[in-house]
């Protein structure tokens, strides 16, 4: 039986295909393991994903998360799975940039990008990742993201540069003082979720100038950082996953056109598109 994980830092979506071909869909919490032990993720997985998978044997796994850069961090993943899935037979751990190319791009070649909770981009030949970008995490990166979105609208709001009516609208909601910002900012674990779960605000008020310009402004400063730095960039599709990409699409092709690149598709969870591509290939 077949198992596939796409797998970001906030949440874990989860495709089982059982012996009749039919797909069930399962949500977990999201996994890295950069900032987790093997002990943690067993623990999430036997709560979480253990439950709905009905007894049923599982013997492959194909793994794409976040965090998932090489073998020194990929066996941690894995060995968490061989832990609670005692009958499989094959695990494959990838990067969750590789799942979004086979999501995105299928076995065609195009520049792909992910933007979700955090960003990154790569180019991708139709079977490989043939180049990346050096991605610095959340704090030193992660521009156009959800986390950089929600640090941008945070900080505008500390430093009064803030629109008086969206101010008001912001700490109505919030309520957000400078103790609780930096305790979660600095001293909470995943910073970086923490400052995307802002990002629903901005999409409430994206009507407002300001919103669309933060926006704007975030893609274009993701797209000359990163993307049109790729010797294909001029020829190449590009295109985008992730909740971030969907969910403003409208100010991410406009900043796609300002930057003169070719829009390929959005693709708001890779998971579905996983399980087609694994088909395919199979």
């Amino acid at each position: 039986m077949l198992l596939i994980a796409d797998s970001g830092s906030t949440k874990t979506d989860w495709r089982f295909i059982d012996a009749n071909d039919q797909v069930h869909v399962i949500q977990t919490d999201g996994f890295n393991p950069y900032y987790q032990t093997v002990d943690q993720m067993v623990t999430t997985l036997q709560r979480q994903l253990i439950p709905n998978l009905m007894d049923v044997p599982i013997t492959e796994v194909f793994y794409y998360g976040t965090g998932c850069t090489g073998p020194s961090v990929n066996h941690i993943v894995a060995n968490a799975l061989q832990t609670v899935l005692p009958a499989l037979q094959t695990v494959d751990v990838n990067s969750d940039m590789l799942g979004a190319a086979r999501a995105a791009a299928g076995q065609a070649p195009g520049i792909v990008c992910i933007l979700g909770t955090g960003s990154n981009a790569c180019y991708y030949d139709g079977n490989q990742i043939v180049r990346g970008i050096q991605s610095l995490g959340f704090w030193l990166g992660d521009e156009g993201s959800g986390g950089y979105l929600g640090k941008t609208l945070v900080r505008d709001f500390f430093q009064e540069r803030l629109p008086n009516d969206l101010r008001e609208a912001f700490q109505k909601r919030y309520a957000l003082d400078r103790p609780t910002l930096l305790e979660n900012a600095y001293q909470k674990p995943f910073p970086n979720r923490y400052f995307a779960s802002f990002t629903p605000f901005l999409a409430d008020h994206i009507e407002n100038p300001y919103v669309a310009q933060l926006l704007t402004d975030a893609f274009k400063l993701f797209l000359t950082t990163y993307v049109k730095r790729f010797p294909e960039a001029g020829q190449s599709p590009v295109h985008f996953v992730g909740s971030i990409a969907y969910h403003f699409a409208i100010q991410l092709r406009e900043a796609v056109k300002q930057t003169d690149l070719t829009m390929g598709l959005i693709v708001r969870a890779p998971a579905e598109r996983l399980v087609e591509y694994h088909k395919r290939v199979v």
